[in-house]
């Protein structure tokens, strides 16, 4: 046997009346016929560990000395044979969220990391029998999966660096997680464990490489930025011309071209704000 077999026993309730027949009559039976009595309270007494009780979203799985009978889901009442071990196995989907592990990502970058999964047996045969703690291996398995899934893509993006990823830890939110849920499956399905959610719960530079990535973010946001300053500046500076030339407003030659796109310039890509002096004589002054 190596597959799970549904198992429909007998129903608990008969055999529980029968069992307080049996334990009545015992009683009443040893003042009067008392080898009778003796042997309805023995009975009564072999009865009573056959009965299994199944809440809902939960199993028995029974074995009989050492071999595997079936698996009991029906919630309810039973009776089943007094010899049968009872192990119970829960249905329920269950959560585990894993500890922080320190992993290197694809780039060699040292990053903590977690997941959240969310999961459920679904063959009672595997859980029980093919693994030997079905909770401790999805544990073990879930660290293994997450360290994998790490070392597979970079943090983020550093198109600056040539290094352009198509799918990173930190934005491909929806793609790793994803991938996660399929290395996981691939692993627990051994163990008859079906993975319903699993996804990164939390993500960051270990410590020690923190305060250089959060400059480098920086440096990155104000070059950016700078970036858009000049190229706004330089369309304004164009145009101021195109303007002035275009409705005779000054004529001016190449030099003073120069001195007035310089001096835009840096009025618009200024920091702080300019301090103007006004020229109250010509533009060679």
């Amino acid at each position: 046997m190596t597959n799970e077999k549904d198992l429909t026993p007998m129903n608990g309730y008969m055999m529980l009346l029968l069992l307080l027949v049996l334990l009545l009559g015992g009683i009443f039976m040893v003042v009067r016929i008392p080898p009778v009595g003796i042997i309805a309270i023995i009975a009564a007494i072999i009865i009573l560990p056959g009965f299994v009780l199944v809440n809902p979203n939960s199993s028995r799985v029974l074995l009989l000395f050492g071999k595997y009978v079936g698996t009991i889901k029906k919630n309810g009442l039973f009776w089943v044979n007094p010899l049968y071990s009872k192990k119970r196995i829960s249905l329920r989907a269950s959560n585990f969220d894993s500890e922080r592990l320190k992993v290197n990502d694809k780039l060699g970058n040292p990053v903590m990391i977690s997941t959240i999964l969310v999961w459920r047996v679904t063959d009672t045969y595997k859980a029980a029998f093919d693994v030997d703690d079905y909770q401790n291996f999805v544990r073990v398995q879930t660290d293994a999966a997450v360290r994998k899934l790490a070392s597979m893509y970079p943090y983020d993006n550093f198109a600056d660096e040539g290094l352009d990823e198509d799918i990173t830890l930190r934005s491909s939110v929806n793609e790793v997680s994803e991938a996660l849920e399929k290395e996981l499956q691939e692993r627990l399905s051994m163990a008859g464990i079906e993975v319903l959610e699993a996804r990164i719960g939390y993500l960051a530079y270990a410590q020690e490489i923190a305060n250089a990535m959060l400059k480098r973010q920086q440096a990155t946001a104000i070059v950016a930025a700078r970036h858009k300053i000049v190229e706004g500046a330089v369309s304004m500076v164009e145009m101021a011309l195109e303007e002035l030339s275009k409705k005779d407003v000054v004529d001016l030659d190449e030099e003073r071209k120069a001195a007035m796109v310089s001096n835009l310039m840096v009025v618009l890509c200024s920091d702080k704000d300019a301090s103007p002096i006004v020229n109250a004589g010509t533009l060679n002054h």
